[in-house]
């Protein structure tokens, strides 16, 4: 029986349900259900705004477009960000025409603020952390450096629903928090994601941006009678980006379920710690403290990683690599050797298998291989 690195888990029923709804309804776009799930959004996370969108790589985009428009950055700008994440993070910031500066990371993955520091000019603008695998990593050392600065901060949180540092849910100090509800993620719809800006003003302006510029929407031009107001204003060249009621039922749904969810991937990370423990030829990835993780990854480094890929595919487990040193990529290879530990880092980890269809039995199956291939 195969292992695969994610295999999301549905309440097909309750989904079904609110699928029904919306059909019944005859309500599946925009409003309604995506109301309801800003709500439930904004409730859970302590966030004082929510926007609901069709995936988090526009909600980055979207990030750093109001950003810039509000503060009247030039194309000269910079946004420091990481070379060790997905690479739609740093296209958002290339959408936009600003320049990705690249710091290296620390012992978790996430950048390190003494490099972030020492990468801050005159030009930079806005730092981007991102959570990877639902870690915060030296965070909140971030926002002290947007602070001393002056720099917007925005939080790509695609890992960390669920998330917590000391208690709280990260991101209220961010300018902007967007998180991805992408078919594998912990809040799995089949594509989605959440916008959070701090400010008022700047959700305002999202939603706009998000239906072609249009300064009402179709559901707020409704009313419950069925009357539909047709005039209004189009006051951007706007974007079709916002999210639908099918996907917002879903992660209502999933939504109910996060934090339980996220309880049983801390117990597989745990048995696979158990199983590692004292092994000097495995080094899995720490959290930080204070960190109450997602535990979207479970991320190991190792020696001749390549080589532990293809023989645990030679046995039906099909673990991952998260990531790929963005500087490798050609758009941004002119930043090639700015940051020396993310790009051993990239050669040598490795994503083990990481869902809640997974038994103890397949963790230790996982641990068994990992380990007899490492120790030869």
């Amino acid at each position: 029986m195969s292992i695969q690195l994610f295999m999301p888990t549905f309440r097909i029923d309750e989904c079904l349900e609110q699928i029904r709804e919306c059909l019944e309804k005859g309500w599946t776009g925009l409003g309604f259900k995506t109301v309801e799930f800003e709500e439930k959004w904004k409730e859970y996370t302590g966030l004082k705004n929510a926007h609901f969108l069709n995936s988090a790589t526009v909600g980055l985009s979207l990030a750093f477009k109001i950003l810039k428009m509000q503060n009247s950055w030039d194309d000269e700008a910079e946004v420091i960000t990481t070379p060790l994440t997905f690479v739609s993070t740093n296209h958002a910031i290339l959408y936009e025409g600003l320049k990705p500066v690249f710091a290296d990371v620390d012992e978790f993955l996430c950048l390190d603020p003494k490099d972030v520091e020492a990468k801050i000019t005159a030009k930079t603008k806005a730092i981007l952390f991102v959570g990877i695998g639902g870690n915060t990593g030296r965070y909140l050392e971030i926002v002290e450096l947007c602070k001393k600065y002056n720099l917007a901060l925005v939080l790509d949180a695609a890992h960390m629903a669920g998330t917590r540092l000391n208690g709280k849910v990260p991101g209220s100090e961010a300018d902007a928090v967007v998180y991805s509800f992408q078919a594998v993620k912990n809040l799995p719809t089949a594509d989605s994601g959440m916008i959070c800006f701090k400010e008022k003003d700047n959700d305002e302006l999202c939603r706009k941006l998000t239906w072609l510029g249009i300064n009402k929407d179709t559901y707020a031009r409704s009313n419950d009678k069925g009357a539909y107001k047709w005039k209004y204003d189009v006051e951007y060249v706007g974007y079709k980006y916002h999210g639908n009621s099918i996907m917002a039922g879903i992660g209502l749904v999933q939504l109910k379920y996060l934090d339980q969810d996220n309880a049983y991937r801390k117990q597989l990370a745990k048995w696979y710690d158990d199983g590692f423990r004292g092994n000097t030829h495995i080094k899995p990835v720490v959290m930080a403290p204070g960190c109450d993780s997602s535990r979207h990854l479970y991320v190991i480094e190792v020696a001749k990683r390549d080589e532990l890929l293809l023989a645990l595919n030679e046995s039906e487990i099909y673990p991952g690599v998260h990531y790929r040193d963005n500087t490798e990529y050609r758009m941004y290879e002119y930043a090639k050797g700015t940051c020396p530990i993310s790009h051993s880092i990239s050669e040598r980890i490795i994503s083990l298998p990481m869902h809640l269809r997974m038994q103890k039995a397949d963790v230790d199956r996982v641990v068994e291989h990992v380990i007899r291939f490492t120790s030869m």
